[in-house]
């Protein structure tokens, strides 16, 4: 429809702003892709819930991973920004900017992920409810990429900040 193609092309354009902010606050274009690398992971978890549940891709839906998006940008945000400021402003080494950023970071992160989870709830259990067409399809979609985005940001994201950081220390250093 008309309105899934609109949806569309604003999210293509969403994940674009997303990129262009990053690279402006950043200052890299490393940087920038590493934070959106949370975008795949956050998309599992919002096509798996979307899958459990009949599989029926909708405007709601869309607008679920828009909001999605955001909320995972943010998570890629406070860890690589959090490494960043232990390394240039603390003296931390990589490998300790990694572990206690890691560990700083974990606490807020998983608070605003079992916040936003909790609200989400309802709109989900109450999805077959008359005037839920909409708010249930989008809280599917945020409440599984949440669950997604948050384990695989801890997991994923630490790993290759230490090894893109370290290519780029070497290749500094050359």
């Amino acid at each position: 429809s008309d309105a899934s193609r609109t949806i569309s092309f604003l999210g293509l354009l969403v994940v674009a702003g997303i990129f262009l902010l990053l690279f402006l606050a950043f200052r890299s274009v490393r940087t920038a892709l590493l934070i959106m690398v949370n975008l795949p992971l956050a998309l599992i978890g919002g096509v798996a819930a979307v899958s459990l549940g009949g599989g029926v891709l909708s405007v709601a839906s869309l607008v679920g991973f828009i909001t999605l998006f955001g909320i995972a940008t943010r998570n890629g945000i406070m860890m690589v920004s959090h490494y960043e400021h232990l390394q240039q402003h603390e003296g931390a080494s990589l490998e300790e900017a990694v572990v206690r950023g890691s560990l700083e970071r974990l606490s807020p992160i998983l608070m605003t992920a079992l916040c936003a989870g909790l609200a989400l709830i309802p709109l989900v259990l109450a999805g077959e409810r008359p005037g839920n067409e909409i708010q249930a399809p989008m809280g599917v979609v945020i409440l599984g990429g949440l669950l997604s985005s948050t384990a695989l940001n801890m997991l994923v994201v630490p790993a290759l900040y230490a090894r893109f950081a370290r290519r780029r220390a070497g290749a500094d250093a050359v």
